[in-house]
């Protein structure tokens, strides 16, 4: 019997290969990898940065003192590598240290800070570094409170005053440092108590493009190197997410979102005249514009003057796309059943390199060679473990409603025996705009490891299938949306495999705002896990960190505006029918989805009658499933694993 894919396996077996990253002459690879200590699964994970030739040969260690070493960035001569490490004396948090590339030598402290830094790129003649980083400008020399001096009394006059993952801000924001690579000295480039975020240099070294957002959205700006002047070249909320200068540097390619509608499409900014240029109206695919935490964006690359590529999502899967800068036409380089990360080219625009993953692998490395239309995933990090394990197999599923394919997956046990009845599961993505597709999940591979079958579903509002799929979901939350995913579960349950009487659903997020509204409409499934809902709409606008905004384009008034739209579609309205036996998980430092919300659903089911359990995360903020402690991760794996044996049975 193949062994079963454990918990412990998934979450502290599986290595990753982060931001790979190709030398300029396009002879080697620079990647972080992670690794746990096995023997201590309360420690944080030791990430090191490692190399590799082109062909995935020659793996050299590069970096072995501090644990947490990552960001690597060649120089533009390929000499050497500036990385950001912790290996730095306290009260310092982190440092960047620059390495040669190609021969021994000592990391060298550039700069250092007290806090996290972010966004490492190097000037265009390899003399400065710009970078980002928290500042506060009521503690400008970064000292360190004292631990028996009392915290701070919070005062604060601006919506945006806290944000899941950093607390507390006031007027703390991210701002852009230079430092001299020679000599350490550095300066603060921007000062507006706003944040600022992915500086790119111009090809002259004398503008950084950058973004500055706040609560009312966000804009593109150039910032003068020499004076630290700005120039918008956007408009204030328009959504901007990813830029890059033009090799002669006349001009920015950017993608904007202006309506909210989470499909951005490209535009054109001419330096000279400051005219601009829309480039395309419903993009085909949705540029990969990275999660802060999680993952870098993927910026545009400038193969000439006039062709630009880019690297998106497209139903699920991902792709390169080459765009005309001039008339707006988009060529389909290459896609995959697969999900790729970053976005990395050598000098002569031959080779790009991406992490890679997909429904079967994870954390490697994949190069697709322009020249021969080759793609190849040149590691094999991970693969061994999976396949010792047994790997879960999976299928696609479709279902026609009205004039949209609602398109979906479901994994099932490697052992998998069609002659037998197997449980099912259902996991609904966040967002709502968010997707699933061709990705791995430790979570849904332990489910199916021990005898689940998982089904993941792209409802209407998903993300990666255009702007009016999208946009569907845009005041209709538990609408159509919800009956997409019940068309997806009735075609699943008409299977001679799948008992339909062993039914669950798992979703954090949107996905726990969909597993709550569920229970409320429906006693088909017998286990629900809940993790950080979106459970009463009308306090979740004031409480959330982003509600005040995210709630006016989703829900489509403030709560005074549409109490009654608000009350119809709130799960709190009509938790009181639920009978479905329910986990809720949620971090207590939560300020996306606030632990309130939780609080309150537990209390509503709780009167209910149902069978409620409720945990929390001490300190934990909304993305602690992803990128939270370990031990943390595998207690949610573990703890939903046992809630479906128990309300579910034995599998199979």
């Amino acid at each position: 019997m193949t062994p079963r894919l454990t918990t412990d396996d998934a979450i502290y077996g599986l290595r990753s290969a982060l931001e790979p990253m190709i030398s300029p002459d396009g002879s080697r690879i620079v990647y972080a990898q992670t690794t746990y200590d096995q023997g201590n699964k309360t420690t944080k994970p030791t990430t090191h940065l490692w190399s590799r030739a082109l062909d995935g040969s020659d793996a050299r260690r590069i970096t072995y003192s501090g644990s947490r070493n990552n960001g690597a960035r060649w120089s533009p001569d390929g000499t050497r590598l500036a990385f950001i490490s912790d290996r730095v004396e306290s009260p310092a948090k982190a440092g960047i240290f620059v390495i040669p590339a190609n021969q021994p030598g000592e990391p060298r402290e550039i700069t250092k800070h007290n806090q996290g830094i972010g966004s490492v790129v190097w000037s265009p003649d390899g003399s400065k570094i710009a970078y980002t980083t928290m500042f506060d400008p009521a503690n400008p020399e970064e000292k360190v409170r004292d631990k028996d001096e009392p915290e701070p009394v919070h005062v604060t006059s601006r919506l945006d005053y806290k944000s899941d993952g950093r607390g507390y801000l006031g007027d703390i924001r991210g701002q852009v440092w230079i430092v001299d690579v020679d000599s350490g000295e550095r300066r603060m480039l921007t000062t507006t108590p706003l944040d600022h975020s992915n500086p790119i240099w111009s090809p002259d070294g004398k503008t950084i493009a950058l973004g500055e957002s706040d609560a009312d959205g966000n804009e593109l700006l150039l910032v003068d190197v020499a004076t630290g002047s700005t120039k918008s070249i956007t408009a204030h909320d328009s959504g901007v997410g990813l830029w890059s200068f033009s090799p002669s540097g006349d001009r920015i390619i950017y993608t904007a979102d202006p309506d909210h509608s989470h499909q951005s499409d490209l535009y054109v900014y001419a330096i000279g005249s400051g005219e601009t240029k829309r480039l395309t109206d419903d993009l085909s695919f949705v540029p990969a514009g990275g999660r802060p935490g999680v993952a870098a964006p993927s910026n545009p690359v400038w193969l000439d003057d006039r062709q630009v590529m880019f690297h998106g999502a497209r139903e699920g899967g991902s792709g390169l796309y080459v765009v005309d800068a001039d008339s707006g036409g988009i060529e389909t380089l290459q896609t995959w059943q697969a999900t790729h990360g970053g976005l990395s080219l050598d000098d002569d625009k031959r080779y790009v390199v991406q992490s890679h993953g997909s429904l079967q692998s994870v954390g490697e490395i994949a190069v697709y060679d322009m020249q021969s239309g080759e793609t190849k995933v040149i590691t094999r990090f991970n693969q061994d473990l999976l396949e010792e394990h047994g790997l879960a197999s999976w299928e696609r599923i479709e279902v026609q409603r009205g004039k949209y394919a609602i398109e979906a997956w479901m994994l099932k046990p490697a052992d998998f025996d069609p002659a037998k009845r197997y449980p099912v599961v259902m996991d609904i993505h966040g967002g709502p705009n968010g997707h699933h597709g061709y990705s791995f999940s430790a979570r849904n591979h332990v489910l199916a490891s021990h005898g689940y079958l998982v089904v993941f579903a792209n409802p209407r509002g998903s993300s990666s299938y255009g702007r009016e799929f999208t946009t569907q979901v845009f005041e209709d939350w538990g609408g159509e949306d919800y009956q997409d995913l019940m068309a997806i579960m009735d075609n699943v349950c008409e299977r001679p495999y799948v008992d339909p009487e062993r039914t669950g659903i798992y979703g954090y997020s949107y996905g726990g705002y969909m597993t709550s509204w569920i229970i409320g409409q429906t006693q088909r499934f017998k286990a629900c896990v809940c993790g950080a809902p979106c459970f009463d709409l009308e306090s979740f606008f004031g409480t959330s960190d982003i509600g005040y905004r995210f709630g006016l384009h989703q829900f489509g008034s403030h709560p005074h505006e549409g109490r009654e739209w608000y009350a119809a579609h709130s799960p709190s309205s009509f938790a009181h029918r639920a009978t479905t036996p329910t986990m809720i998980i949620q971090g207590t430092a939560d300020y996306r989805c606030p632990v309130g919300q939780g609080e309150q659903m537990f209390v509503e089911l709780k009167k209910a009658g149902c069978d409620v359990e409720f945990v929390r995360y001490p300190g934990m903020p909304h993305g602690f499933t992803t990128t939270g402690p370990a031990h943390f991760r595998a207690d949610v794996i573990n703890r939903a694993l046992a809630w479906y044996k128990k309300y579910l049975g034995e599998p199979a």
